[in-house]
């Protein structure tokens, strides 16, 4: 079996991660530029997973979110097509991703942090470290 050189390597990796791009892109209803563009979109991706392995609220739902989607505007991000149910509303998409990345690093610190597999033990634990105080703005 031939090892594989470093050039085709690095052909494989800029393939796979061009097609998650392109994937996640998908969702996202607005022109990404830049060296950010890739990050952005995989964090969009991120947070759809997470939002489908935790939930959102009583209407989006993990299974809601599973079968419809989540689609991502400058100003809001939305269930199943642009004029869905409103997940959250912003005044700009840089306000967007500080949510998107903000709601995904929360998620992995607590799944770090205390281990947590059940979606409701991590609640339990976020809403009694905000009820606290203890997470400030």
């Amino acid at each position: 079996m031939e090892q594989e050189t470093i050039e085709q390597i690095n052909t494989r990796f800029d393939k796979e991660r061009s097609l998650e791009f392109k994937k996640a892109k998908e969702k996202i209803l607005f022109t990404l530029r830049g060296a950010d563009k890739y990050y952005y979109a995989s964090q969009c991706a991120k947070f759809e997973k997470n939002i489908i392995e935790y939930g959102y609220s009583s209407y989006a739902t993990k299974s809601s979110v599973a079968k419809e989607g989540l689609l991502f505007d400058k100003y809001k991000i939305t269930l199943g097509h642009p004029y869905g149910y409103d997940l959250k509303r912003f005044d700009s998409k840089e306000e967007m991703f500080g949510f998107v990345i903000g709601y995904n690093e929360c998620i992995s610190f607590i799944k770090y942090h205390y281990n947590i597999s059940e979606e409701v033990e991590a609640w339990r634990i976020l809403n009694s470290e905000l009820s606290m105080g203890s997470w400030q703005h």
